[in-house]
């Protein structure tokens, strides 16, 4: 595969459509149909706008990233070469769904999604054709050391993360409390839960300069990545308006998808506030940090705040929140970022360990 940040996004996307796709993973059966009856089924009779808009436009960044990723790499048919993936992408979970009582394969469905990867292919050739690519490629070697791939996937990857709602503003990773409960009720009927550790004192609430500490601390780290792949300081500076905008943004729109318009600010207080100032600060003042002094720094942060998130106890209003997105018209928007949000801190740490075990790399 050729260096391009879209291979590797495309297949993170394709893993997340299947998540979306054959969740929530329980109850499977043989149902005695055969796998490919939907292809030929009546159509349904009743359908929804949503379903109709989430059908179709869940598939499209999937087609752009498989069509770019085909141009970059040198492929001669990038708009057939997409619509072949998403075709046998669709065809296989809609077929794996006729194993889920709770998910209902569809003809309609499978020829929306494939619509919708064949707007987002014809997008990217679109885009080529205008030279845009061309552009965006020129722009990225200005910008960004030649070893960047990674960290801009995860870069990109980091406003959708966001959008799965959090007990804690940029708090991403706080999964222990959550995976001690689904690991205890795996083994509850069995004699390995007389192994499982019980904790002496319950988790409590995280306190107030936790969660500010906590919040600057998810903000310093996308931009503290940034910098460590970002030739020039000015360029830094540029970068680091552009995450606090991002940020703001994605938490502005996960609360208007999750409790409408007119609490958009809701998540807005004090704490989330006095955290976002003293990131700006700091991101100020590692404007001039080496590119691997930069890294360890973001390594360190994301340390710290994972230790903080994983010792506190997200509270009751953040459990009926969970439960609002897992409900209803959330069970596909949910699905494609909730393990995002889950997992996208441990992906980073991955990725830092790996960089910063490799030692320094020549300046480019």
């Amino acid at each position: 595969m050729g260096k391009t940040a879209a291979w590797p996004l495309s297949l993170v996307y394709a893993a997340l459509i299947a998540y979306a796709s054959l969740y929530p993973f329980e109850g499977w059966r043989v149902q005695g149909l055969a796998p490919w009856a939907f292809v030929t089924a009546p159509w349904p009779r009743y359908w929804t706008g949503f379903d109709v808009t989430s059908n179709l436009l869940g598939y499209a960044p999937f087609g752009f990233l498989w069509a770019l990723a085909l141009h970059r790499s040198g492929g001669r048919w990038p708009v057939l070469g997409a619509l072949l993936a998403a075709t046998v992408l669709t065809l296989c979970m809609e077929s794996i769904q006729t194993l889920l009582p709770q998910r209902v394969p569809s003809n309609v469905d499978a020829l929306l999604n494939v619509g919708g990867a064949l707007m987002g292919a014809w997008l990217a050739r679109w885009l080529e054709w205008a030279g845009w690519l061309s552009r965006w490629s020129r722009w990225r070697d200005r910008w960004f050391i030649e070893d960047a791939r990674g960290i801009l996937v995860l870069l990109w990857l980091w406003p959708l993360a966001l959008l799965f709602p959090a007990p804690v503003v940029f708090g991403l990773g706080q999964v222990l409390e959550r995976a001690e409960s689904a690991l205890a009720d795996q083994l509850l009927e069995t004699p390995l839960i007389d192994w499982m550790p019980l904790r002496e004192i319950e988790l409590q609430p995280m306190l107030p300069f936790n969660e500010v500490v906590c919040v600057g601390l998810g903000l310093l780290v996308p931009v503290l990545l940034a910098y460590g792949v970002i030739r020039q300081w000015g360029q830094r500076l540029v970068m680091a308006v552009m995450a606090t905008l991002l940020g703001i943004g994605a938490a502005l729109l996960s609360a208007i998808l999750t409790y409408g318009p007119a609490h958009a600010w809701g998540w807005f207080s004090r704490e989330v506030g006095l955290g976002l100032s003293w990131a700006c600060v700091a991101a100020l003042a590692a404007l001039a940090l080496p590119r691997r002094a930069s890294l360890v720094l973001a390594l360190v942060a994301l340390v710290w705040q994972l230790t903080l998130l994983n010792n506190a106890s997200a509270d009751a209003y953040f459990a009926q929140t969970l439960q609002t997105w897992e409900q209803g018209r959330f069970i596909r928007f949910h699905g494609l970022i909730q393990w995002l949000g889950w997992l996208w801190p441990y992906l980073v740490l991955m990725n830092l360990l790996l960089r910063l075990s490799q030692g320094p790399r020549p300046r480019r």
